[in-house]
């Protein structure tokens, strides 16, 4: 049987080089490029110019932390169980990103390629659709301050266009706040950025928030009191 051959352009390495995306890692990239150019530079191939990085890092910082959310409450209780595996903690956290937290960008992102390709308007996206991932808030309204924010950078590096026109007709089409995540999946989108990799925007943005939220717990440990008053709590009809 014929073997389909194995390939990879990301990166290798030998006894004196390491290059990642054609770059040599030491004399081209460290010293040279932050975080989230080096992420820009392995999802594209290439480095973001001045334009490109502002927004970038700007979608990226928004996703970094959100408070004591599910995803924190997953790491911080893996922590308890287990405070010498960091890393099981922080994938535990990560493991509760999807079409609710977080993930809800890739959605909007997916939604707006493919209304766009399709000649699709707000109307017709709305009349087909009852969810419309990117919608809706349960403390930021009627303006997400995030969204407000990003569309600005948007503009001020020139990149808000026919994506972002959409998600905005479509919020107002719905009358339901256009949060974080909608801004987002529509600005990266903007970027040129496959829909598929939207959602690994925020686990990688998260991953950074989550280990935190991991060193405040060794300092500051909240995970055993919520483990205690829930159990407590939710148990208590029972023990009448």
């Amino acid at each position: 049987m014929d073997r389909k051959p194995l390939r990879s352009d990301l990166a290798w390495s030998s006894a004196d080089r390491i290059v990642v995306r054609g770059k040599d890692l030491p004399g081209e990239i460290l010293g040279h490029l932050n975080l989230g150019d080096m992420a820009f530079l392995e999802l594209t191939g290439r480095t973001p110019n001045e334009r490109e990085s502002k927004l970038f890092n700007a979608l990226v910082v928004t996703l970094v932390e959100h408070g004591i959310t599910p995803s924190a409450l997953a790491a911080r209780l893996t922590y308890l169980g287990a405070p010498e595996a960091v890393q099981g903690a922080v994938a535990a956290g990560l493991l509760g990103l999807g079409s609710v937290f977080v993930g809800s960008m890739e959605g909007a992102a997916k939604l707006l390629s493919e209304a766009i390709a399709a000649g699709k308007d707000a109307k017709a996206v709305v009349a087909e659709r009852k969810r419309i991932p990117g919608l809706g808030h349960p403390i930021h309204k009627p303006v997400d301050p995030r969204t407000r924010r990003l569309f600005e950078i948007g503009r001020e590096t020139g990149f808000y266009g026919k994506y972002c026109a959409l998600m905005e007709a479509i919020s107002r089409e719905k009358n339901l706040t256009l949060n974080a995540t909608g801004a987002i999946g529509a600005l990266a989108c903007e970027l040129g950025l496959d829909w598929k990799v939207v959602k690994g925007l925020g686990v990688m943005a998260r991953a950074i928030g989550l280990v935190g939220h991991i060193l405040e717990e060794s300092r500051m440990p909240m995970a055993e009191e919520v483990w205690h008053r829930t159990e407590e709590e939710s148990t208590r009809h029972i023990k009448k």
